[in-house]
């Protein structure tokens, strides 16, 4: 309540901001909610619900973090000059945040590089190394809701920000007052000064020059394709970069073909779901196109459906990775173009049908946590370390995120809408459909299911529940799932496996749970880095898809006892 009358007492630059604190002055839940602490500053930034209060998106929370930031990379500078490149893309807010974060960059003598128009997340980490920058900041809540906004945190190697990086910076910011400590100049003076300069349309050509060199084949010009950015910022990219493989039968939703951070026609605009699709679907079912791709708001994910005999199949993150890593291994064979030492990269939460695949084509599969930053760093360690940067052929997450090459160090649903294009005029060649492919893939290899369940927990009550799930299963850890033996057990948080795959763990430390059934299926429990919810992460196997199904749905069945909720 102190920090909720300092904030009406302030003369706020936003005004809508004044008129929300009026407006719950006689609600005292919704003012805790608000206040009860800062909104988190970690590897993935910050994220959260547009408003008023220290627990919200606002002009306040974001030069904040801002100036912690600057301050942080004035104590590591050395003495050199900073800079640091800003991205946004379609969420409400994000023009002003980009500003915001820019003018207090500059008003600390960073020099802030700022796209003039909204762009992809891939295109802000490909800035910040193509310009020489020591950091960068995305303005973006990814897939989230229309309520809510973000703001990624990368640096200097244009990966995400590392553990010790975001509590150097988060350190910083503690350090700060939210209304006194923070440097201000107008975003104009700034411009004028020369420390805000605008990224021109070299870089944008240059990165997606760089995106095409992943491509694989000659020509995709006998595909038919619908595509939606999902009121986002991928429209301008990737119709470009289909245009250049020679995609030339495109056709945009019109519905959500322009920005719109209210996201009218999609709740929730996240391609995993298929609400968020719709709009794409009743198009498909007019034009009946080979493929339907649909790229989330700042353009770091893509998903797809798939043209099956005049039906339009939706195809899982994990499957259009598997069908990815497939496809460039194959490809690469066919052309002599295979390197001796292929390494592909993967998550803990990925499907395990990637193991047999990368077996086939002698890749090395490497594992790391979930976040994309990490597979970053494998592909820097893979360049810098061993030298040996040409042997990266893909990385990619069950959640829709893809990258074919070192070019960025994150997903880019540029290069993934690329290559599902190419991949999918390979198999049209072949009389084929990816649905097809797929398929042909389950019966060589064997029917993996994946699934994944979310429990959302909101406001503070909602985070203590989640703690309180975490220790349960940590403390208490269960003995069998879905009637089915637990053969061994992984704590990230601990660095340790137990039972079938006794030893220690050697990646960072991570708030995961893994269960190992007798059956050979799988359970992991991950609270979300960037939502209140618990996400349970479901892997099966069965000689057919039927039984796999089946595995899976006992195992969604036993899940809310196993949280007990």
């Amino acid at each position: 309540m102190t920090e909720y009358e300092r904030w009406l007492q302030q003369e706020l630059d936003d005004q809508d901001l004044t008129e929300e604190l009026l407006s719950v002055k006689d609600k005292p839940e919704e003012i805790n909610d608000r206040f009860y602490r800062d909104l988190e500053f970690g590897t993935g930034g910050l994220r959260g619900v547009l408003g008023a209060g220290t627990n919200r998106m606002n002009v306040y929370t974001v030069r904040k973090a801002t100036q912690g930031m600057a301050n942080y990379l004035l104590k590591h500078a050395g003495g050199k000059p900073q800079s640091v490149a800003i991205a946004h893309d379609s969420r409400n807010k994000g023009v002003a945040f980009a500003q915001q974060s820019a003018a207090v960059l500059a008003a600390n003598g960073i020099k802030a590089y700022l796209y003039p128009q909204l762009m992809p997340t891939p295109a802000l980490s490909y800035a910040v190394r193509h310009l020489g920058c020591d950091a960068g900041i995305c303005v973006t809540a990814s897939h989230n809701p229309a309520k809510y906004n973000g703001y990624k945190a990368y640096g200097s190697d244009g990966c995400q920000v590392t553990a010790d990086m975001a509590d150097g910076i988060m350190h910083e910011i503690n350090s700060l007052d939210i209304f006194a400590d923070v440097k201000k100049v107008g975003f104009q003076e700034g411009v004028d000064k020369g420390l805000i300069e605008y990224i021109g349309d070299e870089t944008v050509d240059a990165f997606l020059a760089d995106v095409y060199k992943e491509s694989l084949i000659g020509d995709a010009g006998n595909l038919k394709v619908v595509y939606t950015p999902l009121n986002g910022a991928g429209k301008m990219c990737v119709t470009r970069i289909l245009d250049k493989i020679g995609v030339k039968d495109v056709t945009v939703v019109p519905e959500q073909s322009e920005p719109d951070g209210n996201f009218p026609t999609c709740p929730y605009p996240n391609p995993e779901i298929r609400e968020a699709l719709q709009k794409g679907l009743e198009l498909c079912e007019k034009t009946q196109p080979d493929l339907l791709l649909a790229t989330d708001p700042d353009c770091d994910r893509v998903g797809i459906a798939v043209n099956q005999n005049g039906s339009y199949v939706l195809m899982t993150g994990n499957e259009v990775g598997i069908l990815l890593l497939d496809f460039i291994a194959r490809v690469k064979k066919e052309q002599g173009k295979l390197p001796a030492h292929p390494v592909a990269v993967t998550t803990i939460v990925s499907t395990d049908m990637v193991d047999p695949i990368a077996q086939e084509y002698g890749i090395e599969l490497r594992r790391c946590l979930t976040g994309f930053k990490y597979i970053g760093d494998i592909i820097a360690e893979l360049e810098e370390k061993e030298g040996s940067a040409d042997s990266y052929l893909l990385g990619f997450e069950e959640s829709y995120g893809y990258l074919s090459g070192g070019y960025v160090r994150d997903k880019d649903a540029v290069d993934g809408s690329m290559l599902i294009c190419q991949m999918a005029s390979y198999y049209k060649s072949k009389g084929m459909t990816l649905a097809d492919a797929m398929n042909s893939l389950y019966e060589k290899y064997g029917y993996y299911k994946n699934d994944l369940m979310n429990f959302g927990f909101e406001g503070e009550d909602g985070m203590k529940t989640m703690n309180g799930i975490m220790d349960k299963l940590r403390n208490d850890p269960p003995a069998q799932i879905a009637g089915v033996q637990v053969a061994g057990r992984s704590d990230y948080q601990e660095s340790r496996s137990y039972g079938d795959k006794e030893g220690a763990i050697d990646l960072p430390k991570s708030n995961v749970l893994e269960y190992r059934l007798a059956n050979g299926c799988k359970l992991i429990v991950r609270p979300s880095g960037t939502e209140p919810k618990i996400k349970i992460y479901l892997s099966g196997k069965g000689a057919t898809r039927k039984e796999s199904e089946q595995v899976i749905q006992e195992m969604k069945d036993a899940v809310p006892g196993l949280l007990g909720i």
